[in-house]
């Protein structure tokens, strides 16, 4: 009986692997919250994006207004996608929006944003992945609310559509703007 008991121990544990993937398999993505809700942003700073008439930003620059910031990179498809709504954000709130260009050539960055427009107040080059490391990005674009207190109070993953953007990302920026 203990062999028995022994030989299927690993039958078990496999099956349990597999309904854990299975289950998991169909959820959207945007539902993982991130850690860093209801927390300061990280200590960071940025440099401007070379060849772009913008400034870099820090933690510092967080301060003082909500802000939404946006990872971005010019060899991101669903990026470009989602940049008419990044435009419509702005237009529609008037919010800071603030961007970090993910692992882009300089020169890539500038010709993507002069192409498609550039929505950004503030842009800051993350040539080595470290900052959007530390702001729990893994995957491009990922967009942030950030409080007057520079707290992140809201994280969308994945594009903005002009669905989400009315349903979570405008109410969220309300929210925000809300706490004291």
């Amino acid at each position: 009986m203990n062999r028995f008991v022994l030989l299927a121990l690993p039958l078990i544990a496999l099956v349990a692997l597999v309904a854990v993937f299975a289950t998991s398999l169909n959820r959207d993505p945007s539902l993982v919250q991130s850690v860093l809700i209801d927390k300061p942003a990280p200590q960071f700073a940025l440099a401007a994006v070379e060849g772009l008439n913008v400034p870099g930003f820090d933690t510092e620059a967080l301060k003082g207004e909500v802000t939404v910031v946006n990872v971005f990179a010019s060899w991101c498809i669903p990026c470009r996608a989602e940049h008419p709504v990044l435009t419509q954000l702005k237009a529609a709130t008037g919010v800071r929006l603030f961007g970090i260009n993910q692992k882009d050539a300089p020169e890539n960055a500038t010709a993507f944003l002069r192409e498609l427009g550039n929505p950004y107040d503030k842009v800051g080059a993350d040539r080595d992945n470290r900052v959007s490391i530390d702001w729990g990005v893994y995957g491009v674009p990922e967009t942030f609310v950030v409080d007057r207190n520079g707290v992140i109070t809201f994280k969308h993953v994945g594009p903005m559509t002009p669905e989400t953007l009315t349903r979570d990302m405008i109410p969220a920026i309300q929210k925000a703007e809300a706490r004291t």
